[in-house]
């Protein structure tokens, strides 16, 4: 007699088991979903046959050659990536809707089949005809003139069945890259569920990752993000993948930041900034300069800060502005860009440690250009721009800001300063305003010629340098 599927509760939001349906789940605080589902017996962790082979062991001792790459040509991508494509390597990328996640990865599949590769992209949302419509409304030739024996090295399908798509990669030769969108649309008709549920995702992803790691090609998933910017999905599914990448910006900006979350062969935060336009995403080599064009000059309540994401040192303008309060409600404290439990203890130091006094206004914090900065070496910055709205003076023009403030007010010195200085004296700045060095003697510091450093050690230096207006 066949034994009957195991059934368990599995959460749809975090993946967590459960022996029967609860309305709430307790990992994730999440109601309504946690949903049923069957187990067979070969899923089972109990149906080990114990009948494997012995595996090698190996000790530290012996050398290792780094793995070798395929860069895209695209090298805002490769740098996130670090430095191309790791043959037989897994990535995740995912983003809002509309973000521009199947833009970039096509644009990616083109120039690789420029460079002779096979490429295959399978869709699981769109059809052939409408990836046919993007790539040519993006100026994309999907045909590669360096691949004689196959012209069609960009070969596109349309399928959510993993079982089809696996029987044809095991058949398939000569495999550089496939690119699964999305990976939430797939179905494994061996598992109960509808796509995009927990063990669909899961599931699916392990077979997908099987064959890549067998036949030796990269593969690239496209995740959905929930309404918090998180994947979709069970956090496995994150580390079942060698490298994750997230795709952020404001559709409201033309401005599109591609960050490492996670890279076994590369820098984690490290970011590829991009702008959308009507031929598709350009990449934008320095960041700092397009950050910074539209500045308005010398105002109240700017400042520059020199910040750094992954291993690229980058110069964004921050802008604070205070707006009188009116009735008795609680001052507002609103923030774009950075983090808004900071901000409060910023102004929290500010009226402890300074005598200014910001609990009569409305507080506005934006980091200009859409890119969220995470960093506590903003906070130099963050409170120079602060201080210069509540005295209506300006900063200096020339002058940049890092730095850490503790809650005593002490400002703390923060790592990677010489590739910040060298930033801000690339982009024209003459004048950076930083952490004292404590012991002089063995932190050496490499200055860029013509630029001044002004060491401060406490917010109370920062303060007195703007002249305030008496109440």
């Amino acid at each position: 007699m066949a034994k009957k599927p195991e059934k368990t509760f599995v959460c749809q939001s975090c993946g967590t088991v459960y022996p029967k349906w609860m309305g709430r789940c307790e990992a994730c605080g999440e109601w309504n979903t946690i949903v049923e589902e069957q187990i067979s017996a070969s899923q089972s962790p109990t149906g080990l046959n114990h009948h494997g082979k012995t595996i090698k062991l190996s000790g530290l001792e012996g050398s290792s050659t780094p793995p070798p790459r395929k860069p895209t040509g695209i090298a805002e991508l490769d740098r996130v990536l670090g430095s191309g494509l790791v043959q037989a390597s897994v990535s995740l990328v995912g983003g809002d809707p509309g973000i521009g996640k199947s833009t970039l990865l096509l644009q990616a599949a083109c120039s690789l089949a420029d460079q002779g590769f096979r490429v295959l992209y399978i869709s699981g949302e769109e059809s052939i005809d409408q990836i046919r419509m993007r790539a040519h409304r993006l100026g994309l030739n999907p045909t590669s003139p360096k691949n004689k024996e196959n012209q069609n090295a960009i070969e596109l399908a349309a399928c959510i069945n993993v079982t089809d798509i696996a029987t044809t990669l095991e058949k398939e030769k000569n495999i550089s890259l496939v690119i699964i969108d999305s990976i939430q649309t797939m179905w494994l008709d061996r598992i109960s569920g509808a796509p995009g549920t927990v063990s669909q995702v899961r599931s699916s992803a392990f077979e997908l990752i099987r064959i890549a790691k067998q036949r030796d090609f990269s593969l690239i998933f496209v995740g959905h993000v929930t309404k918090e910017g998180a994947l979709a999905g069970p956090r496995v599914l994150e580390h079942m993948v060698d490298a994750v990448l997230y795709f952020e910006g404001d559709r409201g900006h033309q401005f599109r930041i591609l960050r490492a979350a996670k890279n076994r062969f590369g820098a984690t935060d490290e970011i590829g900034v991009f702008s959308m336009t009507t031929e598709g995403l350009i990449e934008v080599s320095n960041p700092s300069a397009l950050f910074l064009a539209e500045r308005r000059g010398n105002i109240a309540g700017s400042a520059v800060f020199a910040g750094l994401e992954g291993t690229r040192p980058v110069l964004l303008e921050i802008q604070a502005l205070l707006a009188p309060k009116f009735g008795e409600s609680a001052p507002r404290r609103t923030v774009v860009g950075w983090d808004n439990a900071r901000l409060n203890m910023l102004l929290a130091i500010l009226e402890t440690r300074c005598g200014l006094r910001f609990h009569n206004v409305d507080v506005y914090l934006n980091i200009a250009g859409g890119l969220r900065i995470t960093e506590p070496a903003a906070d130099l910055a963050v409170a120079a721009a602060l201080v210069s709205a509540l005295s209506h003076q300006p900063t200096s023009s020339g002058a940049a800001y890092f730095g850490e403030i503790g809650l005593s007010g002490e400002v703390r010195q923060v790592p990677q300063a010489d590739l910040r200085l060298k930033e801000a004296h690339k982009l024209g700045f003459d004048q950076v305003i930083l952490p004292k060095r404590i012991d002089r003697g063995n932190s050496r510091l490499a200055v860029p010629s013509g630029l001044r450093i002004e060491e401060i050690g406490h917010i109370n230096d920062l303060v007195s340098a703007f002249k305030m207006e008496s109440d």
